[in-house]
């Protein structure tokens, strides 16, 4: 299922589908009820830090139409203002888990599009400061993501980037005769960070690209044999940050065919069934991951038609 080129027709439909799904269905991204308590408030963080990443990602590309364009602007104002009260609720949850570091980031890729927030600004410099800051547990590659997100940020270096990378399982380089769901999304995080969603991927060291040319099209073939789309949307973001990228049209159009008519990827096999609410819940994060990876590709697959530049 594997070769080295892609054309940008299929991946392109596959994101302008996949970014009206989002935008038809972007009132779900809302705390949904009045008084909600602050766990419910949280669990609303993720998919609206997901959205603004994956929208920093289509605009910075540069491979969206006018549409496109207007409804990513609409998903972000939306977002900020409607969903996270301008920043207020990310604010709220600092000060009641002042060390927590989801705040920072969700905030960070709405800082990079240009929306800020004072109070949020003040609490991460106070914060970045302590020693409890950087002495925070957590799993290597996302240790890794927050260096980045740190950086991004520009508060003081919350760890050291070389040795953040080296602790994680993608790092250390082992033997991956096969890789198991966790390991998958550790690799194709510690990648995300690493290039900065994409748009650096030559900041992923040699050592590393050279590794996963040699096994990424093994993994994509056995979660494409498992019909398990999310992830796979992920692997083919890794691809598109190789310095040469592995697949060809066949993968993408398997890809595709798992894409509904609206535009929602499921996460793995046939789309689940529920109330909308509980719908948008499981799809989410692969509709906004098959938007990621079909930009990514189509970028990708445009310059390389364009040739090199003269």
């Amino acid at each position: 299922m594997t070769g080295n080129q892609v054309s940008p027709k299929v991946p392109h439909q596959v994101g302008a589908a996949a970014l009206e799904w989002l935008a038809t269905n972007r009132e779900h991204f809302r705390v949904r009820a009045d008084g909600a308590t602050a766990f419910e408030i949280r669990e609303r963080f993720k998919p609206v830090g997901e959205l603004a990443l994956i929208s920093g990602v289509l605009l910075r590309e540069g491979v969206a139409g006018s549409r496109q364009a207007a409804q990513i602007a609409g998903l972000l104002d939306f977002a900020w203002q409607d969903v996270l009260e301008g920043g207020d609720l990310l604010s709220r949850m600092l000060r009641d888990e002042p060390l927590s570091p989801i705040p920072m980031e969700v905030y960070v890729p709405f800082r990079e599009l240009g929306r800020h927030h004072p109070g949020i600004e003040a609490h991460m410099r106070v914060v970045a400061r302590t020693t409890s800051w950087r002495a925070l547990e957590s799993v290597p590659h996302r240790r890794l993501g927050l260096t980045r997100f740190a950086a991004r940020a520009e508060l003081p270096v919350y760890a050291d980037l070389a040795g953040a990378t080296r602790r994680t399982w993608l790092g250390q380089t082992p033997e991956p005769w096969t890789v198991e769901y966790n390991l998958a999304y550790a690799i194709t995080h510690a990648v995300f960070h690493l290039t900065d969603w994409g748009r650096h991927p030559d900041h992923l060291p040699a050592e590393l690209a050279d590794y996963l040319s040699l096994w990424l099209p093994v993994w994509i073939d056995e979660w494409a044999t498992h019909r398990h789309w999310d992830l796979l949307g992920e692997l083919l973001v890794v691809d598109a940050c190789l310095p040469e990228p592995a697949l060809d049209d066949a993968v993408w159009r398997y890809f595709a065919a798992a894409q509904t008519q609206e535009g929602a990827m499921p996460v793995s096999d046939t789309m689940p069934t529920g109330s909308p609410d509980e719908v948008f819940d499981l799809v989410h994060h692969p509709t906004i991951v098959a938007a990621f990876a079909a930009t990514m590709a189509t970028s990708r697959a445009l310059a390389s038609l364009s040739g090199p530049a003269a």
